[in-house]
C-alpha cells in the first residue's frame, strides 16, 4: 500500500477517538487546533506506520534476508527513540508518574526485559550462522585457484559439508533427522562427525541457559498484551496508545528474530491481534501473515531458522554435496566446469555472510543496550513527579 494511503485507509485510532470524546462538548462550529500533546502522539503512530509499511513493501525476495531484518531493527531503534522521548518529556512527567500510567509504562518496561533474553540468544544464534560461514569457506578455499581438481580436495569438502549439514540441524531433532537429510553422505561416518560436530556447536559461549526457550519467552512477552480501554486513552491524554503500540512493536520484532535466526525452541505460537483501527495494524499483521506463510513453505518446515541466507546455504551446500557425490575421476571437462560453477555460488554467500553477520550483530546489541538505556530512564519517570 502506497504511504499516501494509509492514513485515510486505517480508519480512526484510539487517539482519533479520544480527541472526539473532548471536543464533543464544545460547540458544533467551534475549530479547535490539535494540541501540542495530540500532534506529538499523532507524529509517533505515523513514524510507525511509515517504517512497517516500507518494511511490508518488500519483496519476498527480500523479506527476511539479512538486510531486511537489519532494516526491521533499524525501524524498531527509530520508534524505541521516539518512545523514549515521549514518557521521558518534562511535559508529560505529571502524568506518567499516575495512575493507570505508571503502570501501564512499567508493564511496558517489564516485557522489555524479557526481550534481553532474546536479544542474547539471537547474538548466539548469529555466531551459529557465523560458524557455518567458516565451513563454507573451508569448502571454497579446498578448491581455491586454477591447480587440478583432486580426490583429496573433493574429501575435505565432502568431509567439511557432512558437518555443515549436521551443524544447521535443529536441536531437537539432531537425532532423528540427520540420516534422512544427509543420507548421501554415509552412514558409517556420519554418527561419528554428528556427535563430534553437534558437541562443537552446543559448546559455543550460549548466553541463555540451556532450558530456556524462545518459544515461551515469545508467550511470556505477548501474556495479557491488549489495546488500552477507553477509559485509560482518556486518563492519560492519548498517552496510553503510543505505549500499546510499543508493546506491539517490541513483540512482533522479537518474533520475527526468533522466526528468522536460529536459537533454543524456537516456535512461532504467538498470538498477533492487531486491530486494524491503528494506522500501522494493517501493515504488521501483512508481515505477521507473510512470515507464517513463508514457514509453512515445504523446504523451510524443518529448517533452523528463515532467514534468507540459512535457505542459501541448506540448498546450496546440498546442490554441491550432490555433485561432490556423482564425481569420478578423471573429471570430465563438463563435470569440472559444474564444480567450479558451485564453488563460485558458494563463495559469493560466504562473502555475503562474512560482509553482513558483523553489521547485523551490532544492531542487535544496540537494540539491547537501547532497550535497557530506556528502561532507565523510563522508570525514573514514572518514579519521579514533578
Amino acid at each position: 500500500m502506497p504511504a499516501t494511503e494509509y492514513q485515510r485507509s486505517f480508519g480512526r485510532t484510539l487517539l482519533n477517538l479520544r480527541r472526539d470524546s473532548v471536543h464533543s462538548v464544545a460547540e458544533p462550529s467551534s475549530a479547535t487546533e490539535p494540541t501540542q500533546m495530540e500532534t506529538e502522539l499523532e507524529s509517533f503512530q505515523r513514524n510507525v506506520t511509515e517504517r512497517f509499511v516500507d518494511l511490508n513493501a518488500s519483496s519476498s525476495e527480500d523479506l527476511l534476508s539479512l538486510e531486511w531484518v537489519g532494516k526491521l531493527l533499524d525501524s524498531f531503534l527509530s520508534c524505541q527513540e521516539e518512545f523514549r522521548l515521549l514518557i521521558a518529556s518534562s511535559n508529560h512527567r505529571t502524568l506518567v508518574s499516575k495512575p493507570p500510567m505508571d503502570r501501564l509504562v512499567a508493564e511496558y518496561f517489564d516485557r522489555s526485559v524479557k526481550a534481553l533474553d532474546v536479544c542474547n540468544a539471537i547474538r548466539d544464534g548469529v555466531e551459529r550462522i557465523r560458524q557455518w560461514q567458516k565451513l563454507i569457506e573451508i569448502v571454497v578455499c579446498a578448491f581455491d585457484g586454477k591447480r587440478p581438481l583432486g580426490e583429496g580436495q573433493f574429501r575435505r569438502a565432502k568431509k567439511t559439508l557432512i558437518e555443515l549439514a549436521i551443524g544447521m540441524l535443529d536441536d531437537k531433532e539432531a537425532s532423528s533427522s540427520t540420516q534422512h537429510r544427509n543420507r548421501s553422505f554415509g552412514r558409517n561416518k556420519e554418527q561419528h562427525l554428528h556427535q563430534k560436530t553437534i558437541g562443537h556447536f552446543r559448546s559455543l559461549s550460549w548466553s541463555v541457559s540451556r532450558s530456556w526457550s524462545a518459544s515461551k519467552q515469545l508467550q511470556a512477552l505477548g501474556n495479557g498484551l491488549a489495546p488500552p480501554r477507553a477509559g485509560d486513552v482518556t486518563a492519560t491524554s492519548g498517552l496510553a496508545v503510543p505505549v500499546y503500540t510499543m508493546n506491539s512493536v517490541l513483540l512482533f520484532v522479537m518474533w520475527a528474530l526468533v522466526a528468522a535466526i536460529p536459537c533454543q525452541d524456537r516456535g512461532l505460537q504467538v498470538h498477533f491481534n492487531v486491530p486494524r483501527s491503528f494506522q500501522w495494524g494493517g501493515s504488521l499483521m501483512s508481515l505477521h501473515d507473510r512470515i507464517i506463510e513463508e514457514s509453512r513453505k515445504r523446504e523451510r518446515r524443518n529448517s533452523c531458522g528463515l532467514l534468507k541466507e540459512i535457505n542459501e546455504i541448506e540448498r546450496s551446500s546440498r546442490l554441491f554435496g550432490e555433485l561432490v557425490d556423482s564425481v569420478q575421476f578423471p573429471l570430465s571437462e563438463e563435470k569440472e566446469v559444474g564444480v567450479r560453477e558451485r564453488i563460485e555460488e558458494l563463495a559469493q554467500l560466504q562473502e555475503a555472510l562474512k560482509n553482513g553477520l558483523d553489521p547485523f550483530e551490532r544492531k542487535v546489541r544496540e537494540v539491547f543496550h537501547r532497550i535497557v538505556r530506556s528502561r532507565t530512564e523510563g522508570l525514573e519517570s514514572v518514579g519521579t513527579a514533578p
